[in-house]
């Protein structure tokens, strides 16, 4: 028996990845708490400071006191702890570490606050009207607000602005602090032709999923 899901939390889109052109719709424009998809975006600001020389993928990140006491998931660096960016890009995607987003975001915007009203400005320029991000992690946030359509715009927008940084969406682990991390993205092996996108839960939530798959030359984009 499948489990409908809770008509509060339900939302579905389909797009078609190289044109954008509307699949399949459901609530795709209804008010939803985005979770850890929020770390798409995140990245989304970190591939432009990379673009733009800002940052390497080698540069030093450094873990503040704020960032430390993020609720798990994380990595569990202590205060002071420096993670590369190109690990840090990994974490969010593999694991969906919420301190090392905090890293990201007080890296990019000197404050996590900051970085929020820089990640929800981004987001209205990429068309993303009905979205206001106030954290960098996805935790719970009840200004944190998004919709089905604008996850798969932002999706969209990661895959072809920034086609150099994509595959880290399908890494399907990572090492760090000499400990190995698999995905959460059951996805990206069970289903043919998927190279990505990100996983999301909390309670407020439900369970959201973004993905991107590629077979004989097309490309869809899938937001639940």
């Amino acid at each position: 028996r499948v489990i409908p899901p809770a008509p509060e939390k339900d939302a579905a889109i389909v797009v078609d990845g190289a044109t954008g052109k509307l699949l399949y719709a459901r609530n795709a424009d209804a008010i939803r708490y985005p979770a850890s998809l929020t770390k798409m975006m995140t990245l989304y600001l970190l591939f432009e400071a990379l673009d733009k020389g800002k940052i390497g993928l080698d540069t030093p990140l450094i873990t503040s006191v704020h960032a430390s006491e993020q609720e798990p998931t994380k990595l569990s660096m202590g205060p002071g702890a420096a993670i590369p960016v190109e690990t840090a890009i990994k974490a969010l995607t593999v694991l969906s570490a919420n301190d090392v987003a905090v890293v990201i975001a007080e890296a990019l915007g000197g404050t996590e606050e900051a970085f929020g009203a820089m990640m929800t400005a981004k987001a209205h320029e990429l068309g993303m009207a009905r979205t206001n991000f106030h954290n960098a992690s996805g935790l719970p946030d009840l200004q944190q607000l998004t919709t089905a359509r604008d996850m798969a715009f932002l999706a969209r927008h990661l895959a072809y602005d920034f086609p150099q940084y994509f595959h880290y969406f399908s890494v399907p682990s990572f090492t760090y602090g000499g400990r190995s991390y698999g995905s959460h993205d059951n996805l990206l092996t069970a289903f043919a032709g998927t190279d990505g996108i990100k996983t999301g839960y909390t309670q407020l939530s439900g369970f959201n999923l973004v993905t991107s798959a590629v077979r004989n030359n097309k490309h869809v984009i899938g937001v639940v």
